[in-house]
């Protein structure tokens, strides 16, 4: 494993939701607790996709379709800019602020199109998601830097 890395992004949006379905709002902020995931979150002690990560530009780019969609539409806890999330191989960890994350799960199976797929003719999570479990935790707000703690040998 490598490790280090100077961070290159940053956290543009905390978002959760109470259950499952729902869409995701923006607190800004959110406690990240080991092994359980985002407190407040209907994903909170869900095995291994406990926080889930989307990449701020990608997420722009089908906001140019459907420009009433905001950070959490995707059904995503962290909105990231600036740091490749398309770059993460299982088992790398990323630090986010003072947490550290592993990548459990990259994308997910999309059993039905959801209203943003219907609006916009894709929808990016299922892709381009990214699912961690959380093995230190901590604070995570908005304007966090985001870089590697380590990556996988490739």
């Amino acid at each position: 494993m490598e490790t280090g890395g100077a961070e290159a992004g940053r956290v543009v949006a905390v978002c959760r939701a109470p259950e499952r379905g729902m869409q995701k709002t923006d607190d800004g902020e959110a406690l990240l607790v080991a092994d359980m995931g985002m407190e407040g979150d209907a994903h909170f002690g869900f095995g291994h996709r406990q926080v889930s990560l989307l990449n701020a530009e990608a997420a722009a780019k089908i906001r140019e379709k459907v420009p009433h969609l905001k950070p959490g539409d995707f059904a995503e806890n962290l909105l990231i800019e600036d740091f490749d999330l398309a770059r993460l191989s299982l088992g790398d960890r990323v630090r986010v602020g003072e947490t550290e994350l592993e990548v459990t799960q990259i994308g997910k199976e999309c059993h039905s199109h959801c209203a943003i797929y219907e609006a916009a003719g894709d929808c990016i999570m299922p892709r381009l998601g990214i699912f961690c479990r959380v093995l230190r935790g901590g604070t995570v707000r908005a304007g966090d830097a985001v870089g590697y703690a380590t990556r996988v040998a490739r």
